[in-house]
Parts: structure tokens; sequence; C-alpha cells
């Protein structure tokens, strides 16, 4: 059997999906990937969701499986493998962000950090905030009832279906991982709201994204996921 190193459920993600300018990605590309370009340019996501029963290898540590993470996401393609690779991932806790970084290098950071969920008969409303540079950043989504299956050529399938995960090792190397999960219902879009300064979360290249709208919303149900290390 092949060794799971993270399992947890990935529930109610919020995808606001931007076309982004090469350079400001290109200094973030793994090596021996390439962009994975829609319609001929490149795409951002921001990214919120909540993880929840969350074990790494197994083992379920107190305080640190139920937690919201909120990332800056872009899309590769390596040898046929279309994937993602991150700019920043946020989360609540010091401790998972360090372990994160030091050990994966993966550009993890910590700060405050809520999620928000309601849900009634007819809606889902999901609301996630980052407290950075002294200010809230939040997304926030409300969906209708019942989700459904997008088509695979459309939009929605396009940003958030992908099984792989690439970034770069200390030493320059790629580094590949694998994410397991049956595909994600979505529900119809009804409201959605950002306040984010860009340039405090993610360095001033970035401040040229504000006040940019979103080319589309996705709002997926999640499910179960498991992630593989490759080499």
């Amino acid at each position: 059997m092949r060794r799971k190193f993270l399992t947890a459920h990935w529930r109610h993600l919020l995808l606001a999906n931007f076309v982004v300018p090469e350079e400001l990605l290109r200094p973030y590309l793994p090596p021996d990937t390439d962009f994975d370009r829609r319609e001929g340019v490149c795409w951002a996501s921001l990214v919120a969701f909540q993880f929840l029963n969350t074990r790494v290898g197994g083992i379920g540590w107190p305080g640190f499986r139920h937690f919201p993470e909120w990332n800056l996401r872009f899309y590769v393609v390596h040898r046929g493998q279309r994937g993602v690779c991150f700019v920043r991932e946020w989360v609540p806790q010091w401790t998972v962000a360090t372990i994160a970084r030091v050990v994966y290098n993966e550009p993890y950071r910590a700060a405050p950090m809520t999620m928000d969920v309601r849900e009634t008969p007819d809606t889902v409303t999901a609301t996630y905030r980052v407290r950075w540079g002294r200010r809230n950043h939040t997304l926030r989504a409300v969906g209708s009832r019942p989700a459904f299956y997008p088509s695979s050529d459309s939009c929605e399938h396009w940003f958030k279906e992908h099984s792989w995960g690439f970034g770069t090792s200390r030493g320059g190397r790629l580094i590949r991982y694998q994410v397991e999960h049956p595909l994600w219902a979505v529900y119809p879009l009804r409201d959605f709201t950002m306040d984010v300064d860009w340039g405090q979360l993610y360095g001033p290249a970035w401040q040229r994204m504000n006040g940019i709208a979103p080319a589309s919303v996705v709002f997926a149900v999640g499910s179960a996921v498991s992630v593989y290390p490759k080499g």
C-alpha cells in the first residue's frame, strides 16, 4: 500500500480566480515545470477552505485537526501532469506553519484566522478571514442548494480538479505530491465579496492586483482527501 502523508477533509472551498501577469508568477515556478495556461494566459487563485479531521502519518494531533487555510496558488504542468504551486499559504497555527516551511520548504505563514460556515435548507455561506498588516482580509461566498457537478470542459472543473502539487526543495529540486479525492460538486454562486490587500499579504510586487475583480469564482463542496509524497 502507498504511504499516505496526510489525510483530511477539505470543505467549503472558495476559489477566486484571476488572470495574473506571468512576471509575477515566474519567480515561484518550480524546476522542470511550465505554466498551465487557460485561454492563453496564466491564472492564480485565492483559495480559502476548512481543513477538518486532519491526520499526519495517521495521527491526529489535538489542537491541530480543525483549522482554516487560505492560500494563493497558480497552475503548472510537469510532463503532462497538471497541478498547482503555491505563492503563500496561511494557517492559524505557528507550529503547523513552521514545520511545513522548515521541513518541506512549503511557503506557509501563521496569522490569526477565522472560518465561519452557515447553512440553511436553501443556502450555504462561508466566510474566511486572515489578520495581517493591521487589518482583516476577507473572502465570503453565498451558494445555493443543491450543489451540482459541472461538466469536465467547464471553467469550474478546470480550477477545482488537480491531482498534483509541485514545489521546490531547498536544494533547488522539484518536489511532487499527489492529492486524491472524488470529484467535487459546486454550489451555484449567489454572492461573493472580497476585501484583500494583495501587497500586504504577498509583497509589494502584488500591489498591482488590488481592485481587480476575479474573472470567476468557484464554491466547491469538498470531500475527504489523501496526500501522497512522490519522488
